[in-house]
C-alpha cells in the first residue's frame, strides 16, 4: 500500500477534500501525477481521464484553427484508446468493464491543401506527396520563395532552397525566371538548376519545427510530385469543421467536469460519514 505522504492531492478538475483520512492511490496519466482515495468510486477515474483527453483535443483543434490561413500548414489529428482501470491503477482485475481513456498519439495529416494563383513565378506549389528540401536537412511544403542578396533562391525565412546539385543561384543581372513542372529553373530560357523535391517512406517520422518545416531521422526518397509555378498551397484545415469540433469538444469537457464534481461531492460525504 502506498505512503499517503508521498503524493499530493490532485489538482486537475477537483481537489481531494480530506487527503489525510484516506490512503491515496497514485496514478500517472499522460505524465501527470494524480492521487485518489482507494475507496473512491471508479467513475471518477473515467471522468478525469475523459476530461484530460478533451483538454488535449481542445489544444489540438485550437492549434489547427490558429493556422487555418498559414501557407502549407498541415493539421494535426488526435487519437485515443481505452485501458481497464485495474491495469492503470495496479488494483486487482475487475470484470465491471470500466475503463479510462488514454492519448494514443497526435498525428499530422499531410494531405494536400487547395492551390491558389499568385502570378509570381517564385511562388511554387507541390502537386502530390512530397516536400521541398532546404539547407540544414529541413523540409516543408511552403513555397513562397524569394531571391536573397547573394542571388540564391530562399524560403521566406531565409533558408536556401536545395537543388539537385545544391543551392540554386540566379546569375548576376537576373532575367525572366521560369520553373517547370519537373522543378527545372531557367533564367531567360537557360536552365540553371532543378528544385529538389523529396518524400519519406514513413511521414510519421517527421518532427515539426517552426514555420511549417520538418526534420526527419529517416533518409528522404524521390518524390513523384509535380510543381506549379505561380501558385501557393493553402492550409489543409477546414476552419468551419474545426470550429464545430471545438464547440462539441468544449461541451464534452464541461460534462466531464460536472461529473467529476458530482463524484467528488459524493466521496466527501462518504468520508464525513465514516468519521462519525
Amino acid at each position: 500500500m502506498p505512503d499517503p505522504e508521498r503524493f499530493s492531492p490532485p489538482t486537475i478538475g477537483f481537489p481531494v477534500k480530506d487527503a489525510s483520512s484516506a490512503c491515496l492511490l497514485p496514478v500517472f496519466w499522460n505524465g501527470i501525477k494524480v492521487a485518489f482515495p482507494y475507496a473512491m468510486n471508479k467513475g471518477i477515474y473515467i471522468a478525469l481521464s475523459g476530461s484530460i483527453q478533451k483538454q488535449n483535443q481542445i489544444n489540438t483543434v485550437t492549434h489547427n484553427v490558429a493556422n487555418a490561413t498559414t501557407l502549407g500548414f498541415k493539421k494535426d489529428r488526435i487519437s485515443f484508446h481505452e485501458h481497464l482501470i485495474s491495469r492503470i491503477s495496479g488494483m486487482p482485475e475487475s470484470d465491471d468493464g470500466k475503463s479510462m481513456t488514454d492519448l494514443t498519439e497526435v498525428r499530422t495529416d499531410y494531405s494536400q491543401g487547395s492551390l491558389f494563383a499568385t502570378g509570381n513565378p517564385l511562388d511554387i506549389a507541390l502537386n502530390g506527396k512530397g516536400f521541398f528540401e532546404f539547407e540544414g536537412n529541413v523540409f516543408g511544403r511552403k513555397g513562397n520563395f524569394q531571391i536573397d542578396r547573394a542571388g540564391y533562391i530562399v524560403a521566406s525565412n531565409g533558408r536556401r532552397v536545395q537543388g539537385a546539385a545544391g543551392p540554386i543561384q540566379i546569375p548576376p543581372g537576373g532575367g525572366r525566371i521560369d520553373v517547370g513542372p519537373d522543378g527545372q529553373v531557367a533564367v531567360d530560357g537557360v536552365p540553371i538548376g532543378t528544385i529538389r523535391v523529396v518524400d519519406f517512406r514513413n511521414p510519421d517520422s517527421l518532427v515539426a519545427l517552426s514555420d511549417g518545416e520538418y526534420r526527419s531521422p529517416e533518409a528522404p526518397i524521390a518524390s513523384t510530385a509535380s510543381l506549379s509555378s505561380g501558385y501557393l498551397e493553402a492550409s489543409n484545415v477546414n476552419a468551419v469543421r474545426e470550429m464545430i469540433e471545438m464547440i462539441t469538444t468544449l461541451r464534452e469537457f464541461e460534462i466531464y467536469q460536472k461529473a467529476i464534481r458530482v463524484f467528488d461531492d459524493a466521496t466527501a460525504r462518504v468520508l464525513e460519514l465514516a468519521k462519525g
